[in-house]
């Protein structure tokens, strides 16, 4: 199967199967012409790295996190680990995201939004 065909199956692009196979999470075969063969296994590690990458995980974490699911003698335990680190990391940009937004909120509403010059939106931006 070529690039093109996996890039269907997977959803993924193919500059982003090429940078896979370039920072070695993916190793498909070459051809004697020298183009990429991918195997169903091959397509089957792709669509589990856009499943982890659309959670947010770092290529670092699908890293280990393929050497898990390829790892038959993997203990669950290691596997939950690296997502609960993961999700530890979301809960505190959600922490940090709702506190820009409560902020924010302040600020737009104590500014009067008319033709003066005073406002608190720059003060507060301008503070120490």
């Amino acid at each position: 199967m070529n690039i093109s065909d996996v890039a269907k199956r997977t959803g993924l692009p193919a500059k982003t199967i090429r940078y896979y196979e370039e920072i070695n999470l993916i190793r498909p075969a070459r051809d004697t012409n020298g183009y990429r063969v991918f195997k169903d296994t091959d397509v089957h590690k792709l669509a589990f790295l856009g499943r982890a990458r659309a959670l947010g995980f770092a290529i670092e974490d699908c890293r280990t996190l393929l050497a898990l699911y390829e790892d038959e003698t993997r203990a669950s335990a290691d596997v939950k680990r690296v997502a609960q680190d993961h999700l530890t990391q979301i809960e505190d940009k959600l922490a940090q995201l709702e506190s820009m937004r409560d902020t924010l909120t302040h600020l737009v509403q104590e500014c009067a939004g008319d033709a003066r010059p005073d406002c608190p939106i720059l003060k507060d931006l301008a503070k120490d």
